[in-house]
């Protein structure tokens, strides 16, 4: 008879481990914690193991875009109008409002404006359009999982009590709270692209970028003492965890977040500015 497989070992002895079972939510962690201690369980394995059973306790609300940040098509401008900022936005999905923001008819996948250059006398976006799905804020991460899964739906639009546009949530959303950072086509990804320029002569810059380099590619000064990071360098000037879209002005720079979750810092837009007023969130 054949050895038993790495895999077979591995739940063998985790299985030994978690005998006797455990009785509540805190004795698994602790378990969860003293395999990974005894070489059981790697770092990533113990961080989704964690991200899952956290996911049942999150709430749309925690993860939501905020409506304010919200990057919406309006049904009434002209495809030639809301096209640039689809490109520059570069989100797969948009939701379409019709006069408000409370009035959201439905979602335009970017692919689908690719019928307008085939044929721009006929493209309708009306007819282009996938129905909404609206949400509570109350609803549990685990649950909306599952209904992302089994009506292959990307993207949920939340509501709050009195039937208003409280925000939305993506598939991406719930999953990076298990998986964490999921990078897309549009992230960068190799150590010599922390930072990237773009053609209007701004900078995309990696969170973790460390300031040295970050001084040294951009002509800045900035001080190492109290950070390591550009992240660090922005998150001590907010003195809080910034949401997407919020910038603030440090020397002769504004730090635009571009990407963030609800645990760290990821992708900032970063421009230099001749006049350096005093540093004030947006």
């Amino acid at each position: 008879m054949d050895d038993p497989s790495p895999k077979s070992g591995w739940l063998e002895r985790l299985s030994t481990l978690l005998i006797p079972k455990p009785e509540d939510r805190d004795q698994l962690i602790t378990l969860l914690h003293s395999a990974f201690k005894r070489n059981l369980l790697d770092s990533d394995a113990l961080s989704m193991i964690e991200g899952v059973m956290q996911v049942s306790e999150i709430q749309a609300r925690d993860i939501m875009v905020p409506r304010s940040q919200m990057d919406v098509v309006d049904i009434s401008q002209k495809p030639e109008k809301f096209i640039p900022f689809v490109i520059e936005a570069a989100h797969s999905r948009f939701p379409v409002i019709e006069g408000s923001e409370d009035d959201i008819i439905g979602i335009l996948l970017a692919k689908d404006l690719l019928r307008y250059y085939a044929d721009p006398e006929e493209f309708n976006i009306r007819d282009m359009l996938r129905p909404a799905v609206f949400i509570p804020e109350s609803k549990r991460l685990n649950v909306l999982l599952k209904d992302f899964r089994s009506n292959r739906n990307h993207m949920a639009i939340v509501v709050n009590e009195y039937g208003g546009v409280a925000g939305l949530v993506t598939i991406e959303d719930v999953l990076e709270q298990i998986v964490g950072e999921i990078e897309d086509e549009y992230d960068f990804d190799e150590e010599e692209d922390n930072i990237v320029m773009e053609s209007d002569g701004s900078y995309r810059v990696k969170a973790i970028t460390e300031i040295d380099s970050f001084n040294e590619v951009l002509g800045a000064n900035f001080s190492s003492d109290d950070c390591d990071t550009v992240g660090g360098l922005v998150l001590n000037k907010f003195n809080r965890l910034p949401s997407r879209s919020e910038s603030v002005v440090i020397d002769h720079f504004k730090f635009t977040v571009q990407r963030a979750d609800s645990r760290r810092l990821h992708m900032l837009k970063v421009e230099k500015i001749t006049v350096a007023p005093e540093a004030v969130a947006d």
